[in-house]
C-alpha cells in the first residue's frame, strides 16, 4: 500500500490510463475525481457494504448511463484541456532550452 500527501490539483496516474485528481476536501472529506476507461468498475467501499458484496469479478455494480454534458460543459472542459496542453509545451520548451542551461 501506498501512502502519499497530496495538495488540491495534483493528480495520480495509475497505469497508462487512469489518473486520479486530488480537488481538495474538508477534514473528514476528499473530493477526488477518477478518470478511468469505462471498462474499469470504480465502486466507493460504502456501495459495497451497501449491496453486501465484496470486490471481485461477478460483483460489479452496475451504473447508469452518464447524462449528455451541455455544449456549456464540453466548451469549458475543452477550454482546460487546452490550457494545460499550453502549459505543459511551455514546461517543456523551458526544459529543453540551451541558453537556461548556461546562464543566457
Amino acid at each position: 500500500m501506498l501512502k502519499l500527501t497530496v495538495k488540491a490539483g495534483e493528480y495520480l496516474l495509475v497505469g497508462d490510463d487512469i489518473k486520479v485528481v486530488f480537488t481538495g476536501g474538508s477534514a473528514n472529506n476528499m473530493h477526488v475525481l477518477v478518470d478511468a476507461p469505462r471498462s474499469m468498475n470504480i465502486v466507493r467501499s460504502t456501495a459495497l457494504e451497501k449491496y453486501g458484496m465484496a470486490a471481485g469479478p461477478g460483483n460489479e455494480v452496475k451504473h447508469h448511463k452518464d447524462r449528455e454534458l451541455s455544449p456549456e460543459a464540453k466548451e469549458k472542459i475543452k477550454a482546460i484541456l487546452m490550457e494545460e496542453r499550453k502549459r505543459a509545451k511551455r514546461e517543456e520548451a523551458a526544459r529543453n532550452n540551451p541558453l537556461r542551461r548556461y546562464g543566457g
